[in-house]
């Protein structure tokens, strides 16, 4: 049915809107003095908290049992989507721009496309149709990567631009020092990412309660967080939210950021895996450069909009091939069948 079909678009899309409304949010908490570790610490509290009793309730009775080798899926994918994922973003972030982040971390789908070949999680026929649509989607999202970082392009809006030189900027030296940080980061997340959307391809299929092992992952990573930032940051005060600013960071970051959109997430990956999952993030780019306009009142450039314009149809091409791939297996699966049940006959 069609409906089924557009759910885990209609998913990755909202996703997508999420991540842009919190990226900003954490960008301005983040400028205001809010702790990297404390932010990450108590957005997975705040998370916990929120969907513990939903997956309790709501699947008591088809939880499965939780075993050593499911809990330590859970541990790995607490460290790579949680705590260093986070930890990371919020590192470039902070010493970037909200939204070069948020343009660099569209190398996620590059990555895990090529990690899932390497590891034969993700079929790959060179001399197919299929095969060549996605190495072709993979190269052209890559291509508006490097648009969108590199060329800037004329002004297509009238706006007065509030600098144009990064706040991160200092004649010194120590700017560009902080941006390569920043920028090493924000390659980390990326990786950190790739390696989480396919620990959950495994994850979702020995353990499918999606509610409780997301509520574990969030609780493991509130534990990692919080000794780490105990270990590194002993002054008391760093804990405190002193603004309505922070208080509504955290509080969406954890209950929408972490909650709901992790949820979102790890459904969209059991339902149509993680290459399908990771090539939705580049739209995040287009509906950060809306924010920027409409309510930061930035100007939009050439380059961001060629850069955008290669990346959507970069992932036209990577879903195209895998719907091609999708297509092509059920006539195999359904001969397979057929021969199991001639022999059955015999």
């Amino acid at each position: 049915m069609w409906v089924e079909e557009w759910r885990p678009v209609v998913g990755m899309l909202v996703f997508d809107l999420i991540s842009a409304v919190m990226t900003a949010l954490v960008k301005k908490a983040l400028e205001q003095g809010l702790d990297r570790l404390v932010l990450v610490t108590l957005r997975q509290l705040v998370a916990t908290v929120f969907l513990a009793p939903i997956a309790y309730f709501k699947e008591r009775s088809t939880r499965p049992k939780l075993t050593l080798e499911i809990l330590a899926y859970l541990f790995f994918s607490a460290v790579f989507g949680a705590a260093l994922s986070q930890y990371t973003f919020f590192y470039g972030l902070q010493y970037t721009t909200a939204t070069f982040a948020i343009t660099f971390i569209n190398l996620s789908p590059v990555l895990t496309f090529l990690i899932a070949v390497v590891l034969r999680m993700e079929p790959l026929k060179v001399k197919s149709t299929a095969g060549a649509a996605k190495i072709a989607g993979t190269l052209m999202s890559l291509a508006g990567l490097l648009l969108l970082s590199l060329y800037k392009g004329v002004p297509l809006t009238h706006q007065e631009a509030a600098s144009l030189i990064p706040a991160t900027h200092h004649a010194d030296g120590s700017g560009d020092r902080s941006w390569m940080l920043g920028t090493m980061a924000l390659l980390a997340n990326c990786l950190c990412f790739s390696f989480w959307l396919l620990l959950q391809t495994r994850l979702t299929k020995k353990y499918p309660a999606i509610y409780s092992s997301t509520a574990l992952m969030f609780f493991i990573s509130t534990l990692q967080g919080g000794a780490l930032t105990v270990a590194i940051e002993r002054r008391t005060s760093r804990w405190m939210l002193t603004s309505k600013l922070e208080i509504v960071t955290v509080l969406y970051a954890g209950i929408v950021g972490s909650g709901a959109g992790y949820l979102i997430m790890t459904w969209c990956v059991e339902k149509k895996g993680p290459v399908f999952t990771a090539a939705f993030i580049p739209i995040i780019q287009i509906m950060v450069a809306t924010i920027d306009f409409f309510f930061l009142h930035e100007q939009i450039y050439l380059g961001s909009v060629l850069g955008s314009a290669l990346m959507v149809l970069g992932l036209y091409l990577v879903l195209w091939g895998k719907k091609r791939d999708e297509i092509s297996l059920v006539p195999c699966a359904t001969n397979n069948q057929a021969d199991e049940e001639a022999d059955n006959k015999q």
